[in-house]
């Protein structure tokens, strides 16, 4: 059996974190369990972390990067409305296929809140700055335009919303959604549109 260095088991310390809060959320999720899942004591846990706060803002922060990694992605050398087509079909794809991702978004939301509430800032200090990388990684592609960005940014998170709730595909409320993801029509003038990537 090979043996995991420290940067591996902390990296499978914090994808485990991030399986289990976005299931139970922070408070309800115990240091144990993300040990057991590791396959770690919890004292060894906490050789990598200092305290559960540190292990919820490293998976918080693995989903807000992840996420912004395929937007990235999906806007490579693109600009204007074919960007924002392929980062919204990217998401698309991104919460329908690993719906833990969007969750873990959503307990993120929610335990800053809360910690806000308490007067505990430190949660929203690293979220905030996670969450802005986000932003400016969609903003650069659609030329800069904050109204653009906002507008992209709303849309991806009535989508987040929308699918937490379970509506059906066919259901009215899709419909302005749906229309950021179509792709564009080809016309002879500027060829076929952009592809999914992948």
């Amino acid at each position: 059996m090979v043996r995991m260095s420290a940067a591996e088991r902390r990296e499978a310390v914090v994808r485990a974190a991030e399986a289990e809060f976005a299931r139970r959320g922070y408070h309800a999720t115990s240091t144990g369990a993300i040990a057991r899942r590791v396959g770690v004591s919890q004292p060894y846990l906490f050789r990598l972390f200092p305290d559960k706060k540190a292990i919820f803002v490293a998976a918080a922060l693995r989903s807000l990067e992840d996420t912004r990694l395929v937007m990235e992605e999906a806007a490579w050398g693109l600009e204007g409305t074919e960007a924002r087509r392929a980062m919204a079909q990217a998401y698309a794809r991104l919460i329908t296929e690993r719906p833990d991702r969007l969750a873990m978004q959503l307990q993120s939301y929610v335990t800053v809140a809360a910690a806000e509430a308490a007067g505990d800032h430190t949660f929203g200090e690293a979220i905030r700055a996670g969450w802005t990388g986000l932003w400016e990684t969609v903003h650069t592609p659609l030329g800069a335009d904050t109204t653009e960005t906002s507008a992209f940014m709303a849309c991806g998170m009535l989508l987040g919303a929308l699918t937490t709730m379970g509506f059906p595909p066919g259901h009215r409320v899709w419909e302005w959604v749906g229309s950021a993801l179509k792709p564009p029509t080809p016309s002879p003038a500027t060829g076929p549109g952009p592809r999914s990537p992948g």
